[in-house]
């Protein structure tokens, strides 16, 4: 990761701009879709202080067959940047550079929107699993080519399906690429709370402010 993090602009919650949900819908994948996520952010968001912005999830959704185009990337829906945690540090000053090497998200800096640190890969409950549905451009997986990304596009809480997520600690089983993907690691077991823990997660979500 580069220097960028490393700047610090006022912090505080009404300057805050990213955040971690600190607690999901309780109901695994099933988010009530993308307005049901981007409402939990902003409610979140109010809740700390910061509500007069406009909070998206950082969530995609598939398409039914490989040539729909009705589908949505997460990296679209998230404004233009840059974006901070409550204690100003930046983690990305653009959509290219979040998802670029220089990216600054990590376990010191994904912190929830009340600015505290979410439990890691190393400590209990292992909470480090966030939902993305995302491939690591931040873009849709291909509807059809794939299985289910997205726990049914954020709909579904059942055992079966699967939604991809990313490791905001940056840390896996192993040092590989894909084990230290903040965005795109790897998909859970099912789409019921009880089948998104056992990899090491909690249903959490990346927020960001739009606008």
């Amino acid at each position: 990761m580069g220097l960028a993090g490393c700047a610090s602009l006022q912090s505080g919650p009404k300057e805050m701009t990213f955040f971690v949900t600190s607690v999901g819908s309780g109901k695994g994948g099933d988010l009530g879709g993308l307005e049901g996520a981007d409402q939990h952010c902003q409610a979140l968001a109010r809740a700390a202080g910061a509500g007069d912005r406009t909070w998206h999830a950082y969530l995609s959704t598939q398409a039914a067959k490989l040539a729909d185009s009705n589908f949505v990337n997460a990296r679209d829906r998230i404004g233009a940047g840059p974006w901070q945690n409550a204690r100003g540090e930046v983690i990305a000053w653009s959509v290219d550079d979040l998802h670029s090497a220089n990216s600054e998200l990590s376990k010191q800096t994904a912190l929830d929107e009340k600015g505290e640190p979410v439990n890691s890969r190393t400590e209990k409950p292992n909470k480090h699993d966030i939902l993305t549905g995302s491939r690591p451009d931040g873009t849709a997986f291909p509807g059809a080519s794939f299985a289910d990304m997205t726990c049914g596009n954020w709909t579904k809480s059942t055992p079966d399906g699967a939604a991809m997520t990313g490791h905001f600690d940056r840390a896996g089983p192993l040092d590989a690429a894909w084990a230290v993907s903040w965005n795109s690691a790897h998909p859970t077991l099912g789409c019921s709370q009880e089948k998104v823990r056992p990899t090491g997660g909690d249903g959490l979500f990346y927020c960001f402010a739009e606008k």
